[in-house]
């Protein structure tokens, strides 16, 4: 639990003992005041230290595509090009290789099916899922969470 969830479920219980303890009504008001502004600033770092999180992450994402080394730069292309290729074989070696052994004369077993993996794989990879949609749709922030 976060230190903003904290501090969110102490409020009620905070502001109910100020209440009980300053009996002045000024005094009471700025000690809320200041609370509440503790609770801000507490929140405020929280989505600092979030933004840093996230662009320290941009940083790096930048630097391993700019590398000229395969191992680093290489692997979401590669990613790409295995899923094209599960693709060809998908939709045209399994359906053709069985095809023109049996045109041949020879007998050929089917071949196995990717299908439930490769496109689960694929809408990963291009960013096809509704997940965002659907938080943009209930108007979800994603600097909340």
């Amino acid at each position: 639990m976060s230190i903003l969830a904290v501090a969110a479920t102490l409020l009620p219980t905070l502001s109910g003992l100020l209440d009980k303890l300053i009996p002045d009504p000024e005094a009471r008001a700025k000690a809320q005041l200041d609370l509440l502004r503790l609770q801000q600033e507490g929140a405020f770092k929280e989505l600092d230290v979030q933004l840093q999180v996230n662009l320290a992450q941009a940083e790096i994402n930048k630097v391993e595509a700019a590398s000229q080394n395969g191992f680093q730069a290489g692997w979401r292309p590669l990613a790409g090009y295995a899923c094209v290729c599960g693709l060809g074989y998908e939709f045209l070696l399994r359906p053709l290789l069985p095809w023109c052994l049996i045109v041949s004369g020879v007998e050929a077993p089917p071949l196995p099916s990717l299908d439930g993996v490769l496109f689960e794989l694929m809408f990963g990879m291009l960013g096809l899922g509704t997940l965002r949609s659907a938080d943009r749709w209930k108007r979800v922030s994603v600097m909340a969470k």
